[in-house]
């Protein structure tokens, strides 16, 4: 009895793990296509294939449902890990390298960040997106350490990093601006140097 018991509750459990790796799938699928914005639950039902009732069910807020396709986004397409970077003693050498692995990723996912960054400050105003994409603290973290800076020049620096490994900073570079990939790497490298000594001479 017992046996048969836990064989039908693994099942139910194994039929919930479908029905919510479905859910998240679709979803997923919406937000890098139309956008969060014009993504509904209707719609993440109808594709689905489940009930709006079951879409709730496994994700009662935006905030859980956007904190599941970020993880899904992340193992599907995996960003640079800014830890590997650590190895690299001299800042600049660091620093182009990390730019150059963001900027590769950037470019191989350029269609799909689209379209979720299209949406992102309306989405987030409304509580379901933290403040700030999730690789960029830890990135600059890694960066920011190499140059050994402090105070206002730390700061600085933090900011001219956080823009440098910001998508619309390399689709306006490379884009926009036609930048090679080493060219836009380098410009950033010079950004970095020139905030933490602002007043140097060229």
């Amino acid at each position: 009895m017992h046996t048969v018991r836990r064989y039908r509750l693994g099942k139910r459990a194994e039929r919930q793990a479908e029905t919510r790796s479905r859910i998240v799938e679709a979803a997923l699928e919406l937000h890098t296509t139309i956008g969060p914005l014009a993504t509904t639950v209707s719609a993440i039902a109808e594709r689905a294939g489940v009930e709006r009732l079951t879409v709730y069910r496994h994700f009662p807020d935006e905030k859980t449902l956007y904190a599941a396709c970020t993880a899904h986004y992340m193992a599907l397409h995996p960003p640079p890990d800014p830890r590997s970077w650590l190895s690299i003693d001299d800042p600049r050498d660091r620093l182009r390298s990390g730019l150059a692995e963001q900027y590769a990723w950037f470019a191989d996912n350029e269609r799909r960040q689209a379209s979720i960054l299209r949406d992102v400050e309306a989405v987030r105003a409304r509580g379901s997106l933290p403040d700030r994409p999730p690789f960029e603290g830890p990135a600059v973290d890694v960066l920011v350490s190499g140059w050994h800076v402090r105070g206002r020049a730390q700061k600085r620096l933090r900011s001219a990093l956080g823009h440098a490994l910001s998508f619309y900073t390399w689709r306006s570079l490379e884009r926009e601006q036609k930048l090679s990939r080493s060219d836009a790497v380098d410009l950033m490298i010079a950004l970095a140097a020139r905030a933490i000594r602002p007043d140097a001479k060229t």
